[in-house]
Formats: structure tokens, sequence, C-alpha cells
């Protein structure tokens, strides 16, 4: 299965297969373990497209919110459980240390670009796609010529976030790029899954891992950071927060996403 753009909004091929179970077991594990090892092309790491039209870009917040639901999704997707297509690389990745990159495309790169194995998701009319992820030297040439920096999107005013779906704030003290804001929702996006006990986890399915992006101001991040200090999970739901390893942009250890999902669920 090539994973071909679809035809609608929304997560492509979604399914519930048995073992959905299986597969959140897996991603509430969590990551990482392994160190870097010494030949650089053997980085793993998930390559993330974002659909960037040179006429009428999308909004920051809908083509962020589309990135992190796209991860979400190929990281549950039943391609990456035990027997699928996509399981070994998805587990070499998983396993060592998470590294993700956004890369823009329009056109014609967009359209190759849905034909490299992945998820593509598109939520207000914004379209990112998650691909498999696999060592940085065997990044398909289709996505390696993409470009990786160079085009930001305004910071928009989209209101108050969909109190039927989870949320995801970003910190707008630390001024990021939209890519690495993309990579970050991302690892936001897993986090709360992989928190999410297994029927809550089902819900989201169901909503099409659908999310809202908002920035968070100093206050609200000061809430938000106090609720996540006192429980990840409580009555009030589930709370989890990114701490990013200074690779690219900001500080090592430097909080950079706050992702929460109300018990309304």
């Amino acid at each position: 299965m090539t994973g071909a753009p679809e035809a609608a909004s929304g997560v492509e091929s979604l399914t519930e297969p048995p073992d959905f179970a299986a597969r959140h077991a897996l991603l509430a594990e969590g990551y990482g373990g392994s160190g870097d090892p010494d030949d650089p092309a053997r980085v793993q790491a998930m390559q993330m497209v974002l659909h960037l039209p040179k006429v009428d870009p999308p909004p920051r917040s809908a083509l962020l919110a589309a990135a992190a639901s796209a991860v979400v999704a190929l990281c549950l997707d039943e391609r990456v459980g035990a027997g699928g297509p996509w399981e070994q690389r998805y587990l070499a990745w998983k396993r060592a240390r998470i590294r993700k990159v956004a890369r823009r495309a329009r056109g014609a790169q967009w359209t190759a670009a849905n034909e490299v194995d992945g998820v593509t998701v598109e939520i207000g009319g914004a379209q990112a796609r998650a691909l498999v992820p696999c060592p940085v030297g065997e990044t398909d040439q289709r996505i390696r010529r993409l470009q990786i920096g160079g085009t930001d999107l305004e910071h928009d005013e989209p209101g108050a976030p969909d109190p039927d779906l989870p949320v995801l704030w970003v910190n707008s003290s630390l001024g990021m790029s939209l890519g690495k804001a993309a990579a970050q929702v991302g690892h936001a996006g897993m986090l709360l899954a992989g928190a999410m006990d297994v029927e809550r986890a089902r819900r989201w399915a169901e909503h099409d891992f659908g999310c809202s992006v908002r920035e968070a101001d100093p206050d609200r991040w000061r809430e938000l950071s106090a609720q996540v200090a006192r429980s990840p999970r409580s009555e009030a739901g589930v709370a989890i927060a990114v701490r990013d390893a200074g690779f690219t942009e900001i500080a090592p250890g430097s909080l950079t996403v706050i992702g929460v999902c109300a018990d309304t669920w």
C-alpha cells in the first residue's frame, strides 16, 4: 500500500483491528533507550511533510494540528503492528533516540511525498504527512530534496479550542519555527496517546486523532505546568509535557508543548 492522499479530511485507511490494544500498549511503553549509532547516516528519524502551497497557505495552528494527528495515526496504524509491513522500521525508530524532521512541500512535491509510505491527515484544510521512520541515510530521494527550513507561517488566532478534542499547548515564549513546532507537537501527540488508557485512545481513534493546537501565553503556561506537576493522570483528565533534547533551536531541557485531554472523554 502506497498511502495515497485521502479524498476527504481525516486519517487515511483508519480501522480498528483487534490488535489496537497491543499497538497502544507498545506506544505507552515509551521510547528511546539506545544511543546514537557511530555512523550519522544510521540515525533513526521520522520525516514529516507539511503541505505549504504558495497560494492560500493554511493557518499555522491547523497545520500543526494535522502534523500532530498524522504522527499519532502512524504510531497506532495497523501496519506498524505485529507482522505489519512497517513494523520493523517503526520499532527500530521507537527503540532509538526519537527524532522527527519536518519538511515543506507544494504542488508536485506534495504529490510525490504522498507516494512514500506514511499517513496523511487533513484538519481545517491543512494537510501533513508522517512518514514511516528510517535511517536518515536511507531517506527517500523524493523527501530528501524537500526543504527543511526557510518557510514559516504567521501566528494565527483560531479562537477557543474544540472542547471535545485534546489540546496541545505550545510554549509561545520559545518562538519556535514552524518545523520545530511541528516536531514538538508530534512528540506531544505520541506522549498523550500513550498516557491515555486504551479505551480513551480508542475514542480518540474514533475522532481520527483530531486535536487542537494553541499558543500558551506565560500565564496559561504556568497553569498548565502546575497541572502536569500535580499529576499526569487525575480526575481532570490526562496532561503530559514535552521536554526537548536541545538538538536544534532551543536549549536542552526546555518544555515545549503540554498536551491535555479532559476527563469528558
